[in-house]
Formats: structure tokens, sequence, C-alpha cells
């Protein structure tokens, strides 16, 4: 892989990381609190939706981690090495514990009583986002694990044929 193209890459994940920390300091506290001082309502909901919003930014940032030690590997040439299942394994799970916070908002969003200051059509957006998010992180999910049997077999035919190189 050129080098430029990994120097863009990483750049663009520490633009995502960075993004993600002021997402979780700033943006996400904000505007529950902006939620809350809307429609009073809301205040009970706070602090578990922002918890959840924060952990869920966390596993993306994983993720990112995990896929700037990838491309890591790559620049060196030693993708096809066992060491690289632990990150795309790293990857799946964040991946995995991202959609089942969204299921748990889901649920939560299918089943509690939330009132509502229109006529329920924020809460059933939501509903429909998080379930969307569920979709997404599934999907994503069941790529990876592909992915990482492509590297298994990768691996494999990379170390039948560099013994005899």
């Amino acid at each position: 892989m050129q080098p430029l193209l990994i120097a863009v890459l990483r750049a663009g994940i520490a633009v995502a990381i960075l993004g993600g920390l002021f997402g979780q300091f700033v943006v996400i506290p904000t505007a529950a609190a902006d939620e809350a001082d809307r429609f009073p309502a809301y205040a009970p909901f706070t602090a578990p939706y922002v918890a959840v919003a924060i952990v869920g930014v966390v596993c993306v940032q994983v993720a990112l981690v995990a896929l700037w030690r990838l491309l890591t590997m790559v620049q060196r040439g030693s993708i096809f090495t066992p060491g690289a299942f632990r990150w795309v394994d790293t990857i799946i799970g964040s991946s995995l514990a991202a959609t089942l916070l969204a299921l748990g908002v889901s649920g939560h969003l299918a089943l509690a009583d939330i009132p509502s200051p229109d006529d329920g059509m924020d809460v059933l957006g939501a509903l429909a986002a998080a379930l969307v998010a569920v979709g997404v992180g599934a999907s994503f999910a069941m790529l990876m694990v592909i992915a990482r049997g492509l590297l298994r077999k990768a691996t494999a035919l990379q170390t039948r044929v560099s013994p005899a190189a």
C-alpha cells in the first residue's frame, strides 16, 4: 500500500477519534441537557442515554484504534500473520458491543412509556434510528467475520508459500 494512502487513512482515523472525543465531552452531554431543558419529562432518561451514547462512541474509537494497528501491519508487510487476528477480533467485538447497545436502546424505546412533547413521532424516529443502527451494526459485524475468514485463508497461503521461497 502506498505510504501516502496510509498517511491519509491515519489522518482520517485521527480526525475521527478526535471528533469522537469532542462528541463525548461536549456534543452528547450538551444536546441531552438542552433536550431535558426543553422538555423536562426527558430528565430521567438523560443520564442513561448519555452514558449509552458515550459508550457507543467508545466502541467506534476502539475499532478505529484496531484499524490503525492493522494499517501499521500493512505498512510493515506483516498483515498476513497471526497477530492480525487479534485486531480484526477487536473490531468485531466492538461492533457487536455497539450493536447490543443499540438493541438495548431499541428495546427501551419500544417498551418504555416515554413522554413526548409532540405526538410521539420523536420517540418513533429515535426508535427507527436505533433499529437502523442495529441492522448496520449486525451487517458490519458479519462483514468483518467474513473478512476474518478471508484473512485466515490468506495467512495460511502466505505461511505455505513463505518457507519454500
